[in-house]
Protein backbone atom coordinates (compact mmCIF):
# COMPACT_ATOMS: atom_id res chain seq x y z
CA UNK A 1 0.00 0.00 0.00
CA UNK A 2 1.21 3.48 -0.84
CA UNK A 3 1.13 5.62 2.29
CA UNK A 4 -0.10 9.19 2.62
CA UNK A 5 3.46 10.16 3.55
CA UNK A 6 4.80 8.73 0.28
CA UNK A 7 2.19 10.67 -1.68
CA UNK A 8 3.09 13.90 0.14
CA UNK A 9 6.76 13.31 -0.64
CA UNK A 10 5.94 13.15 -4.36
CA UNK A 11 6.82 9.49 -4.74
CA UNK A 12 3.63 8.72 -6.61
CA UNK A 13 4.69 10.35 -9.86
CA UNK A 14 5.35 9.38 -13.43
CA UNK A 15 9.07 9.02 -13.92
CA UNK A 16 9.24 11.63 -16.68
CA UNK A 17 8.29 14.38 -14.23
CA UNK A 18 11.22 13.48 -11.98
CA UNK A 19 13.49 13.45 -15.02
CA UNK A 20 12.11 16.80 -16.20
CA UNK A 21 12.82 18.44 -12.83
CA UNK A 22 16.37 17.05 -12.92
CA UNK A 23 16.95 18.51 -16.39
CA UNK A 24 15.46 21.90 -15.52
CA UNK A 25 17.47 22.11 -12.32
CA UNK A 26 20.69 21.37 -14.13
CA UNK A 27 19.93 24.21 -16.56
CA UNK A 28 18.78 26.65 -13.89
CA UNK A 29 15.14 26.63 -15.01
CA UNK A 30 13.46 24.81 -12.12
CA UNK A 31 12.47 28.10 -10.47
CA UNK A 32 10.55 29.36 -13.49
CA UNK A 33 7.03 30.36 -12.46
CA UNK A 34 4.21 28.70 -14.34
CA UNK A 35 0.43 28.66 -14.27
CA UNK A 36 -1.21 25.30 -14.87
CA UNK A 37 -4.87 24.51 -15.44
CA UNK A 38 -6.70 21.28 -14.69
CA UNK A 39 -9.54 20.53 -17.09
CA UNK A 40 -11.41 17.50 -18.38
CA UNK A 41 -11.01 16.56 -22.02
CA UNK A 42 -14.29 14.64 -21.85
CA UNK A 43 -16.96 13.37 -19.44
CA UNK A 44 -17.50 9.58 -19.08
CA UNK A 45 -20.21 7.84 -21.14
CA UNK A 46 -20.82 10.89 -23.29
CA UNK A 47 -22.52 12.81 -20.47
CA UNK A 48 -22.47 16.59 -20.92
CA UNK A 49 -21.53 17.44 -17.33
CA UNK A 50 -19.73 15.96 -14.34
CA UNK A 51 -19.50 16.44 -10.56
CA UNK A 52 -16.14 17.48 -9.12
CA UNK A 53 -14.82 15.49 -6.16
CA UNK A 54 -11.43 15.13 -4.51
CA UNK A 55 -10.94 18.84 -3.76
CA UNK A 56 -10.36 18.23 -0.06
CA UNK A 57 -7.65 15.68 -0.88
CA UNK A 58 -6.10 18.13 -3.35
CA UNK A 59 -5.87 20.76 -0.62
CA UNK A 60 -4.22 18.27 1.75
CA UNK A 61 -1.67 17.33 -0.91
CA UNK A 62 -0.68 20.94 -1.64
CA UNK A 63 -0.57 21.99 2.01
CA UNK A 64 3.00 22.99 2.79
CA UNK A 65 3.94 23.32 -0.89
CA UNK A 66 4.79 26.91 -1.87
CA UNK A 67 2.08 27.28 -4.53
CA UNK A 68 -1.27 29.00 -5.02
CA UNK A 69 -4.28 26.95 -6.01
CA UNK A 70 -7.66 28.25 -7.08
CA UNK A 71 -10.27 25.57 -7.47
CA UNK A 72 -13.98 24.94 -7.88
CA UNK A 73 -15.88 23.82 -4.80
CA UNK A 74 -16.30 20.16 -3.88
CA UNK A 75 -19.39 18.92 -5.69
CA UNK A 76 -19.38 21.64 -8.36
CA UNK A 77 -20.86 20.91 -11.79
CA UNK A 78 -18.33 21.17 -14.61
CA UNK A 79 -18.27 20.60 -18.37
CA UNK A 80 -15.48 19.47 -20.72
CA UNK A 81 -12.54 21.78 -21.43
CA UNK A 82 -13.28 24.42 -18.78
CA UNK A 83 -10.68 24.74 -15.99
CA UNK A 84 -11.69 23.28 -12.62
CA UNK A 85 -8.44 24.34 -10.97
CA UNK A 86 -5.55 26.77 -11.50
CA UNK A 87 -2.20 26.12 -9.82
CA UNK A 88 0.59 28.71 -9.80
CA UNK A 89 4.18 28.59 -8.59
CA UNK A 90 7.72 27.56 -9.38
CA UNK A 91 7.45 24.52 -11.61
CA UNK A 92 10.23 22.72 -9.77
CA UNK A 93 8.22 22.84 -6.53
CA UNK A 94 5.12 21.04 -7.75
CA UNK A 95 5.93 19.23 -10.99
CA UNK A 96 6.26 15.85 -9.23
CA UNK A 97 2.73 16.24 -7.82
CA UNK A 98 0.96 16.37 -11.19
CA UNK A 99 0.34 12.61 -11.25
CA UNK A 100 -1.21 12.64 -7.78
CA UNK A 101 -3.18 15.83 -8.40
CA UNK A 102 -4.88 14.30 -11.41
CA UNK A 103 -5.44 10.98 -9.64
CA UNK A 104 -7.00 12.65 -6.60
CA UNK A 105 -9.52 14.39 -8.86
CA UNK A 106 -10.05 11.93 -11.71
CA UNK A 107 -11.28 8.84 -9.89
CA UNK A 108 -13.47 10.50 -7.21
CA UNK A 109 -15.00 12.78 -9.84
CA UNK A 110 -15.80 9.76 -12.01
CA UNK A 111 -17.56 8.10 -9.08
CA UNK A 112 -19.41 11.29 -8.08
CA UNK A 113 -20.46 11.93 -11.68
CA UNK A 114 -21.80 8.41 -12.12
CA UNK A 115 -23.61 8.51 -8.78
CA UNK A 116 -25.27 11.78 -9.78
CA UNK A 117 -26.57 10.35 -13.05
CA UNK A 118 -27.86 7.23 -11.26
CA UNK A 119 -29.59 9.42 -8.66
CA UNK A 120 -31.32 11.37 -11.42
CA UNK A 121 -32.40 8.12 -13.06
CA UNK A 122 -33.95 7.00 -9.75
CA UNK A 123 -36.31 9.99 -9.95
CA UNK A 124 -35.77 11.02 -6.34
CA UNK A 125 -35.88 7.52 -4.88
CA UNK A 126 -33.07 6.29 -2.57
CA UNK A 127 -29.84 4.98 -4.10
CA UNK A 128 -27.31 3.13 -1.94
CA UNK A 129 -23.73 2.34 -2.91
CA UNK A 130 -23.22 -1.42 -2.53
CA UNK A 131 -19.98 -1.64 -4.50
CA UNK A 132 -16.97 -1.36 -2.19
CA UNK A 133 -16.38 -5.10 -2.59
CA UNK A 134 -15.43 -4.34 -6.20
CA UNK A 135 -12.55 -2.02 -5.29
CA UNK A 136 -9.27 -2.30 -3.42
CA UNK A 137 -10.17 -1.96 0.29
CA UNK A 138 -7.49 0.67 0.77
CA UNK A 139 -9.48 3.22 -1.26
CA UNK A 140 -12.97 2.11 -0.23
CA UNK A 141 -13.71 5.12 1.98
CA UNK A 142 -12.60 7.56 -0.72
CA UNK A 143 -14.94 5.82 -3.18
CA UNK A 144 -17.82 5.91 -0.70
CA UNK A 145 -17.25 9.57 0.05
CA UNK A 146 -17.33 10.42 -3.65
CA UNK A 147 -20.54 8.45 -4.16
CA UNK A 148 -22.22 10.37 -1.33
CA UNK A 149 -21.04 13.68 -2.82
CA UNK A 150 -22.58 12.63 -6.14
CA UNK A 151 -25.96 12.06 -4.53
CA UNK A 152 -26.09 8.53 -3.12
CA UNK A 153 -28.29 8.31 -0.04
CA UNK A 154 -25.90 5.95 1.72
CA UNK A 155 -23.20 3.32 1.42
CA UNK A 156 -22.57 -0.03 3.03
CA UNK A 157 -19.05 0.22 4.49
CA UNK A 158 -18.87 0.55 8.28
CA UNK A 159 -15.98 3.05 8.04
CA UNK A 160 -18.53 5.50 6.69
CA UNK A 161 -19.06 6.41 10.34
CA UNK A 162 -15.74 8.28 10.15
CA UNK A 163 -17.51 10.73 7.84
CA UNK A 164 -20.32 11.14 10.38
CA UNK A 165 -22.73 8.93 8.41
CA UNK A 166 -24.41 5.64 9.22
CA UNK A 167 -23.66 2.69 6.92
CA UNK A 168 -26.66 1.24 5.08
CA UNK A 169 -27.28 -2.44 4.30
CA UNK A 170 -29.80 -5.25 4.33
CA UNK A 171 -28.75 -8.91 4.67
CA UNK A 172 -26.62 -11.36 2.63
CA UNK A 173 -27.74 -14.67 1.20
CA UNK A 174 -25.26 -16.27 3.64
CA UNK A 175 -27.56 -15.46 6.56
CA UNK A 176 -30.46 -17.31 4.99
CA UNK A 177 -28.36 -20.23 3.78
CA UNK A 178 -26.87 -20.84 7.21
CA UNK A 179 -30.31 -20.83 8.82
CA UNK A 180 -31.56 -23.04 5.97
CA UNK A 181 -34.93 -21.34 6.16
CA UNK A 182 -35.92 -17.90 4.92
CA UNK A 183 -38.52 -17.17 7.58
CA UNK A 184 -36.22 -18.14 10.46
CA UNK A 185 -33.47 -15.91 9.11
CA UNK A 186 -35.84 -12.96 8.70
CA UNK A 187 -37.19 -13.41 12.24
CA UNK A 188 -33.66 -13.62 13.67
CA UNK A 189 -32.74 -10.40 11.86
CA UNK A 190 -35.78 -8.74 13.40
CA UNK A 191 -35.14 -10.11 16.91
CA UNK A 192 -31.43 -9.33 17.17
CA UNK A 193 -30.81 -6.01 15.44
CA UNK A 194 -31.68 -2.55 16.84
CA UNK A 195 -35.02 -0.96 16.04
CA UNK A 196 -33.48 1.85 13.99
CA UNK A 197 -32.35 -0.62 11.31
CA UNK A 198 -35.09 -1.04 8.67
CA UNK A 199 -36.37 -4.60 8.32
CA UNK A 200 -35.52 -5.43 4.70
CA UNK A 201 -35.98 -9.10 3.74
CA UNK A 202 -33.94 -10.65 0.93
CA UNK A 203 -36.50 -12.61 -1.11
CA UNK A 204 -34.78 -14.53 -3.89
CA UNK A 205 -32.75 -17.25 -2.15
CA UNK A 206 -34.73 -20.45 -2.70
CA UNK A 207 -38.09 -19.70 -4.28
CA UNK A 208 -39.77 -17.38 -6.74
CA UNK A 209 -39.47 -13.70 -5.74
CA UNK A 210 -43.22 -13.30 -5.52
CA UNK A 211 -43.63 -16.30 -3.22
CA UNK A 212 -40.80 -15.23 -0.89
CA UNK A 213 -42.03 -11.62 -0.82
CA UNK A 214 -45.49 -12.76 0.29
CA UNK A 215 -43.93 -15.07 2.91
CA UNK A 216 -41.75 -12.23 4.25
CA UNK A 217 -44.76 -9.94 4.55
CA UNK A 218 -46.75 -12.57 6.41
CA UNK A 219 -43.78 -13.44 8.65
CA UNK A 220 -42.85 -9.93 9.77
CA UNK A 221 -46.16 -8.17 9.22
CA UNK A 222 -46.13 -4.43 9.84
CA UNK A 223 -42.46 -4.60 10.93
CA UNK A 224 -41.37 -5.37 7.35
CA UNK A 225 -40.06 -2.22 5.70
CA UNK A 226 -39.09 -3.63 2.31
CA UNK A 227 -38.25 -6.72 0.31
CA UNK A 228 -35.01 -6.82 -1.62
CA UNK A 229 -34.71 -8.42 -5.04
CA UNK A 230 -31.14 -9.43 -5.86
CA UNK A 231 -31.89 -12.17 -8.40
CA UNK A 232 -28.76 -13.51 -10.15
CA UNK A 233 -28.48 -12.73 -13.86
CA UNK A 234 -28.76 -16.40 -14.84
CA UNK A 235 -32.26 -16.55 -13.26
CA UNK A 236 -33.36 -12.97 -13.60
CA UNK A 237 -35.44 -12.82 -16.77
CA UNK A 238 -37.06 -9.43 -17.23
CA UNK A 239 -36.60 -7.61 -13.92
CA UNK A 240 -39.16 -4.95 -14.77
CA UNK A 241 -41.86 -7.62 -14.96
CA UNK A 242 -40.72 -9.22 -11.71
CA UNK A 243 -40.96 -5.86 -9.92
CA UNK A 244 -44.44 -5.23 -11.30
CA UNK A 245 -45.56 -8.72 -10.27
CA UNK A 246 -44.19 -8.47 -6.73
CA UNK A 247 -45.77 -5.03 -6.31
CA UNK A 248 -49.15 -6.33 -7.51
CA UNK A 249 -49.14 -9.38 -5.25
CA UNK A 250 -48.09 -7.42 -2.16
CA UNK A 251 -50.71 -4.76 -2.79
CA UNK A 252 -53.38 -7.39 -3.40
CA UNK A 253 -52.77 -8.82 0.07
CA UNK A 254 -52.84 -5.51 1.89
CA UNK A 255 -49.08 -4.93 2.07
CA UNK A 256 -48.99 -1.64 0.15
CA UNK A 257 -46.65 -0.20 2.78
CA UNK A 258 -43.87 -2.73 1.95
CA UNK A 259 -41.32 -1.19 -0.39
CA UNK A 260 -39.34 -2.93 -3.14
CA UNK A 261 -35.56 -2.61 -3.02
CA UNK A 262 -33.67 -3.81 -6.12
CA UNK A 263 -29.96 -4.54 -6.41
CA UNK A 264 -27.57 -6.52 -8.59
CA UNK A 265 -26.00 -5.39 -11.88
CA UNK A 266 -27.81 -2.05 -12.08
CA UNK A 267 -26.82 1.03 -14.06
CA UNK A 268 -28.55 4.35 -14.71
CA UNK A 269 -30.71 3.00 -17.54
CA UNK A 270 -31.89 -0.04 -15.56
CA UNK A 271 -32.56 2.10 -12.51
CA UNK A 272 -34.79 4.40 -14.58
CA UNK A 273 -36.73 1.45 -16.01
CA UNK A 274 -37.19 -0.17 -12.61
CA UNK A 275 -38.19 3.10 -10.97
CA UNK A 276 -40.92 3.56 -13.54
CA UNK A 277 -42.02 -0.05 -12.97
CA UNK A 278 -42.56 0.56 -9.26
CA UNK A 279 -39.24 -0.13 -7.50
CA UNK A 280 -38.77 2.12 -4.46
CA UNK A 281 -35.01 2.00 -3.80
CA UNK A 282 -31.83 0.75 -5.42
CA UNK A 283 -28.53 -0.79 -4.41
CA UNK A 284 -25.99 0.03 -7.11
CA UNK A 285 -22.50 -1.45 -6.88
CA UNK A 286 -20.02 -1.94 -9.69
CA UNK A 287 -21.48 0.75 -11.96
CA UNK A 288 -20.72 3.42 -9.35
CA UNK A 289 -17.56 2.19 -7.65
CA UNK A 290 -15.96 1.06 -10.91
CA UNK A 291 -17.01 4.23 -12.69
CA UNK A 292 -14.98 5.52 -15.61
CA UNK A 293 -12.53 8.13 -14.40
CA UNK A 294 -12.84 11.71 -15.60
CA UNK A 295 -10.15 12.40 -18.18
CA UNK A 296 -8.54 15.35 -16.40
CA UNK A 297 -5.35 16.82 -17.78
CA UNK A 298 -2.99 19.46 -16.34
CA UNK A 299 -1.44 21.94 -18.76
CA UNK A 300 0.80 25.00 -18.62
CA UNK A 301 -1.08 28.09 -19.80
CA UNK A 302 1.39 30.79 -18.74
CA UNK A 303 5.14 31.07 -18.06
CA UNK A 304 6.41 33.94 -15.90
CA UNK A 305 2.98 35.56 -16.22
CA UNK A 306 2.94 35.54 -20.04
CA UNK A 307 0.41 33.39 -21.97
CA UNK A 308 2.00 30.21 -23.31
CA UNK A 309 0.42 26.85 -24.05
CA UNK A 310 0.63 23.82 -26.30
CA UNK A 311 -1.43 23.67 -29.48
CA UNK A 312 -5.07 22.92 -28.89
CA UNK A 313 -5.02 24.62 -25.48
CA UNK A 314 -6.10 28.23 -24.92
CA UNK A 315 -3.24 30.19 -23.37
CA UNK A 316 -3.38 32.45 -20.35
CA UNK A 317 -4.90 32.19 -16.88
CA UNK A 318 -8.68 31.94 -16.98
CA UNK A 319 -11.64 32.29 -14.66
CA UNK A 320 -15.00 30.53 -15.02
CA UNK A 321 -18.22 32.42 -14.28
CA UNK A 322 -21.65 30.83 -13.97
CA UNK A 323 -25.11 32.29 -13.87
CA UNK A 324 -26.98 31.06 -10.76
CA UNK A 325 -30.30 31.35 -12.60
CA UNK A 326 -29.87 29.86 -16.08
CA UNK A 327 -26.55 28.06 -15.44
CA UNK A 328 -24.79 29.61 -18.43
CA UNK A 329 -21.00 29.68 -18.11
CA UNK A 330 -18.42 32.14 -19.37
CA UNK A 331 -14.69 31.43 -19.54
CA UNK A 332 -12.71 34.65 -19.52
CA UNK A 333 -9.24 36.03 -18.81
CA UNK A 334 -8.24 35.89 -15.14
CA UNK A 335 -9.08 38.95 -13.06
CA UNK A 336 -11.68 40.35 -10.69
CA UNK A 337 -14.65 41.65 -12.61
CA UNK A 338 -18.41 41.86 -12.49
CA UNK A 339 -20.19 39.94 -15.24
CA UNK A 340 -23.92 40.06 -15.85
CA UNK A 341 -25.61 37.18 -17.66
CA UNK A 342 -26.78 38.29 -21.10
CA UNK A 343 -29.49 35.65 -21.02
CA UNK A 344 -31.34 36.53 -17.79
CA UNK A 345 -29.57 39.57 -16.34
CA UNK A 346 -28.37 37.89 -13.13
CA UNK A 347 -24.89 38.57 -11.79
CA UNK A 348 -22.59 35.64 -12.57
CA UNK A 349 -20.36 34.11 -9.89
CA UNK A 350 -16.68 33.13 -10.23
CA UNK A 351 -16.15 29.39 -9.70
CA UNK A 352 -12.37 29.22 -9.25
CA UNK A 353 -11.88 30.30 -5.65
CA UNK A 354 -8.79 30.30 -3.37
CA UNK A 355 -8.07 26.84 -1.97
CA UNK A 356 -4.35 26.97 -1.08
CA UNK A 357 -2.28 30.17 -0.96
CA UNK A 358 1.51 29.86 -0.54
CA UNK A 359 1.05 26.38 0.84
CA UNK A 360 -1.66 27.27 3.37
CA UNK A 361 -5.19 25.89 3.08
CA UNK A 362 -7.50 28.92 3.09
CA UNK A 363 -10.85 27.20 2.60
CA UNK A 364 -12.87 25.59 5.37
CA UNK A 365 -13.87 21.96 4.99
CA UNK A 366 -17.53 21.48 4.18
CA UNK A 367 -19.80 18.89 5.74
CA UNK A 368 -20.36 16.05 3.30
CA UNK A 369 -24.13 16.13 3.75
CA UNK A 370 -24.14 19.84 2.89
CA UNK A 371 -22.06 19.16 -0.23
CA UNK A 372 -24.46 16.41 -1.26
CA UNK A 373 -27.52 18.63 -0.76
CA UNK A 374 -26.04 21.32 -2.98
CA UNK A 375 -25.17 18.75 -5.65
CA UNK A 376 -28.74 17.43 -5.66
CA UNK A 377 -30.04 20.98 -6.16
CA UNK A 378 -27.66 21.61 -9.05
CA UNK A 379 -28.24 18.36 -10.91
CA UNK A 380 -31.98 19.01 -10.76
CA UNK A 381 -31.28 22.35 -12.44
CA UNK A 382 -29.17 20.90 -15.26
CA UNK A 383 -30.90 17.57 -15.92
CA UNK A 384 -33.15 18.86 -18.70
CA UNK A 385 -31.09 21.72 -20.06
CA UNK A 386 -27.99 22.26 -22.11
CA UNK A 387 -25.18 24.01 -20.25
CA UNK A 388 -23.92 26.67 -22.62
CA UNK A 389 -20.28 27.76 -22.28
CA UNK A 390 -19.12 31.01 -23.85
CA UNK A 391 -15.53 32.24 -24.19
CA UNK A 392 -14.76 35.94 -23.84
CA UNK A 393 -11.29 37.48 -23.68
Amino acid sequence: MVTEEEIKKGKVTDVYFARTVKILKSKGLDKVNVSMEVSAHSIPRGWSWGVLAGVEELANLLEGVDVDCYCMEEGEIFTPEIPVALIKGEYGKFAIYETSILGLLSQPSGVATTAAHVKLAAQGKPVVNFGIRRMHPGISLSIERASIIGGCDGSSGILLEELGLKPVGTMPHALILIFGNQAEAWKAFDEVLPEDIPRVALVDTYWDEKAEAILAAKTLGERLYAVRLDTPRSRRGKMVDIVREVRWELDSRGFKNVKIFVSGGLDDKKVKELSEAGADAFGVGTFITNAETVDFGMDIVAVEGKPRSKRGKLSGEKQVYRCPECFRMIVTRWGDRSIVCKQCGAEMEPLLKPLVIRGKIVRDKRDITDVRSRVLEKIEMVKDREIKVLYEV
